[in-house]
């Protein structure tokens, strides 16, 4: 019989568990997984009950002083290479097809070229992945780093959120690299001297790992800059 002692683990609350697998994106061991609609914590091996986890949208993961077997590195490394990452159980609320009712607009008289409109992008590149932590545009900047569907969605975006004075870093907490994402973005908080950081997401459960991301980069880099958060609903509204 494993060994066992009192120590953090996660809990969830699975009434208020939506299954939005936003935990899932937050484990770096694999330990969660979405069953029957629900997140469950799989093994308590795989936990190193750190609490990456808690910035569940719905407040349903706390930690908990219980008897736990201990964390086993080398287990959950080995658990990650052999997990399917696409379960059977998990549909994210960002899959989920939806269709709006538009006003329609009058019908032109006859069809005409789009009118140039000035970009307000200030450099290239934009992609996390792709951008050096040092950049230049970067060195003492008010960053607006924004999911990867917000432009699309957000018809004001251009000339709301991108001012002369904003550097623009674009990411996708559910589809990227998470862990490397975060790591970048540490880096960029460390070497570029940023003065303030806007994240911009849309509304479906997944996309808040973005902010997540961010907040855990900004303490892991100690430049505990000034931090906002807006959200952006699937119809384009902005809703904070």
């Amino acid at each position: 019989m494993a060994k066992t002692s009192v120590r953090t683990m996660v809990t969830i609350d699975e009434e208020k568990c939506t299954g939005c697998g936003n935990c899932l994106i937050a484990c770096a061991e694999g330990a969660l997984e979405i069953i029957d609609g629900k997140a469950k914590l799989i093994s308590d091996t795989y936990c190193d009950g750190l609490g990456n986890c808690l910035d569940c949208p719905e407040g349903a993961i706390t930690l908990q002083d219980r008897e736990a077997e201990a964390f086993d590195e080398a287990a959950a490394e080995e658990h990650l290479k052999t997990r399917d990452g696409d379960q059977e159980d998990f549909s994210c609320p960002s899959e989920e097809i939806a269709l709006f009712n538009r006003p329609a607009e009058a019908a032109a008289p006859a069809p005409v070229p789009p009118t140039p409109r000035p970009s307000r992008l200030g450099h290239w590149p934009v992609q996390l992945t792709l951008v050096p932590p040092a950049a230049p545009f970067l060195k003492n900047a008010d960053v607006i780093l924004a999911a990867d569907c917000v432009p699309f969605a957000y018809a004001g975006f251009h000339g709301d959120f991108l001012t002369e004075d904003k550097a623009l870093l674009v990411a996708c907490p559910k589809l990227d690299d998470f862990a490397a994402h975060q790591e970048k973005l540490t880096q960029v908080l460390k070497e570029s001297g940023l003065k303030s950081l806007t994240v911009v997401h849309m509304e479906v459960p997944c996309c808040s790992g973005l902010t997540y991301m961010a907040k855990q980069a900004v303490l892991a880099s100690g430049n505990v800059v000034p931090f906002a958060d807006v959200t952006v609903g699937v119809q384009g509204t902005l809703k904070g």
